[in-house]
């Protein structure tokens, strides 16, 4: 079992980054695959980017390739989230998720965060 908070989002213009961080619990959590998903209000979730428990592979969604970067650092039991080169169209709360089993598709994620809103505006 894995507890997980979200943090990191904020408001940036067009072509800005920031970095956001998903902590999990101290106990476990190399035990998981973890995720980054998104939604924007009215729609369902959808897959950002995932990685495996030791960070040796990485999938991101097509709208983020490039752009994206997902990694871990499994001894301060925290799982990051860089996004560069923000585009309008990105703006949406982020989620972080764990699964004891790899996948892309939210209804294999036992575990959720809170969500952390990010918003690309001029």
């Amino acid at each position: 079992q894995v507890q997980l908070v979200e943090s990191g989002g904020g408001s940036v213009q067009p072509g800005g980054s920031l970095r956001l961080s998903c902590k999990g619990s101290e106990e476990g959590f190399d035990r998981y695959a973890m995720a980054w998903f998104c939604q924007v209000p009215g729609k369902e979730r959808e897959f950002v980017a995932a990685i495996t428990r030791y960070g040796i592979y990485k999938y991101y969604g097509d709208s983020v390739k490039g752009r994206f970067t997902i990694s871990r650092a499994n001894a301060n039991s925290t799982i990051y989230l860089q996004m560069n080169s923000l585009k309008p169209e990105d703006t949406a709360i982020y989620y972080c998720a764990a699964t004891p089993a790899g996948s892309i598709y939210s209804s294999d994620y036992a575990f959720w965060g809170q969500g952390t809103q990010v918003t690309v505006s001029s």
